[in-house]
C-alpha cells in the first residue's frame, strides 16, 4: 500500500474524519496555490512579499554578517516567488553558498531546476524532493557548510499549536549550533481579514480543497461526489486557529481503493488548520524549542513577521 492511500484511509477511518493537508499539492494542486498566493484576498503572501522586495539587503547580512559561507535550505520552496529576491542578493554578492529546496511535489522540483538559473545565472542548485526532515537530514549529507534553513509562507500555520514546540524542537534536533532558521509567521489581526483569506471570492480556495477529493478519485480509484462536499472555513480569534473543512451535504458513501466510507449529512472532513500568532507566543516558541531570536523583519502593516532563529 503507498503511502498516500495508507494515509487517505487512516484519515477517513478516524471517529472524525480528516486529511492531510501535504496531499494538496499535486500538479493540479500546485497551479491553484498558485493562483490562491495571487489573489488580493490571500493577503499573506503579499505582506511577506513586501518584506523580502523591500528588507532584501538586510535580510542577506543577518546571514552573511555571520557566516562566510553556508547552504540555504528551504522547507516547502513552492515556486519560491519570494526567496528568489533573497537568492538573488547573495548571488549578486559573490556570497559562496548552495541552494537545497525541498519540497513534497516533484513537479515543484523540477520547475525550480528548470526556471531558477535562467532567472539566477551561477546559482548553485540541488532540489530534494521529499519530507523536511529526510531531506534536511539528506542535505546535511551534501555538505557539511552551516545551514540556514526558509520556512516561509507562515508554514508552520499548518502545524496546531499545541504541536508546534514539538516540530521546532525536531528541526533544532536536526540542526547544529549556530545554523540559522528564517522562519515566517501570520500574526492575529482583525478576524474577517484572516477568514476572507480562506475563503477568497474567487474560489481557488474552495477548489484547492476540493482537489483533494478529485486527487484522491484520479489516484487511488476513488468515487467522491465532489459537488456534494461544501468547503467551511472557521477563524477563532480566541486561540488563533483557523480551521478548512469539507462538509458532506447528504449522507452518501465513497469508496476509495476496496474501501468504502460513509458520510453523514453535514458530517465535516477536517482539512486543514492555519495557526494566527501574536509575538509573545513566537518568543515562547523560540525559547522552548531550543533557538534564540537574531531579528525580527516585520510588514509596513505589522500584518506578518519573518523572524530569523539562531541554534543554541
Amino acid at each position: 500500500m503507498n503511502q498516500f492511500l495508507h494515509d487517505v484511509i487512516k484519515g477517513l477511518s478516524a471517529p472524525k474524519k480528516y486529511l492531510e493537508s501535504k496531499y494538496f499539492y499535486d500538479a493540479t494542486g500546485d497551479e491553484l496555490f498558485r493562483q490562491i498566493m495571487a489573489c488580493d484576498d490571500y493577503y499573506l503572501t503579499n505582506c511577506e512579499m513586501e518584506i523580502f522586495t523591500s528588507q532584501t539587503a538586510e535580510l542577506a547580512a543577518c546571514f552573511t554578517n555571520r557566516l562566510p559561507e553556508f547552504d540555504v535550505v528551504e522547507l516547502g520552496a513552492g515556486d519560491a516567488t519570494k526567496s528568489v529576491h533573497l537568492l538573488k542578493e547573495l548571488v549578486d554578492n559573490n556570497v559562496p553558498f548552495t541552494y537545497y529546496p525541498v519540497d513534497i511535489s516533484t513537479d515543484v522540483i523540477s520547475l525550480l531546476h528548470r526556471e531558477l538559473p535562467k532567472q539566477l545565472p551561477g546559482l548553485n542548485i540541488q532540489g530534494l524532493n521529499g519530507e523536511y526532515f529526510n531531506m534536511l537530514t539528506k542535505a546535511k549529507t551534501l555538505s557539511d557548510r552551516i545551514k540556514v534553513v526558509l520556512f516561509l509562507g507562515s508554514n508552520i500555520g499548518n502545524i496546531p499549536l499545541e504541536d508546534a514546540t514539538h516540530f521546532c524542537r525536531q528541526l533544532r534536533d536536526n540542526l547544529l549550533p549556530g545554523d540559522l532558521m528564517l522562519i515566517g509567521f501570520d500574526l492575529q489581526k482583525d478576524p474577517q481579514i484572516i477568514l476572507n483569506a480562506y475563503n477568497d471570492r474567487e474560489g481557488y480556495t474552495r477548489r484547492f480543497n476540493s482537489n483533494l477529493l478529485e486527487r484522491i478519485n484520479r489516484e487511488l480509484s476513488g468515487n467522491f461526489d465532489v459537488s456534494q462536499f461544501l468547503h467551511y472555513p472557521t477563524y477563532d480569534p480566541g486561540t488563533g486557529a483557523c480551521k478548512s473543512y469539507l462538509v458532506s451535504l447528504q449522507d452518501q458513501q465513497a469508496e476509495v481503493a476496496d474501501h468504502s466510507f460513509n458520510f453523514h449529512k453535514y458530517e465535516p472532513i477536517f482539512m486543514e488548520v492555519s495557526q494566527k500568532y501574536t509575538v509573545a507566543q513566537i518568543e515562547d516558541l523560540v525559547v522552548l524549542s531550543g533557538f534564540k531570536t537574531i531579528h525580527q523583519f516585520f510588514d509596513s502593516k505589522s500584518w506578518f513577521v519573518d523572524a530569523v532563529w539562531e541554534c543554541v
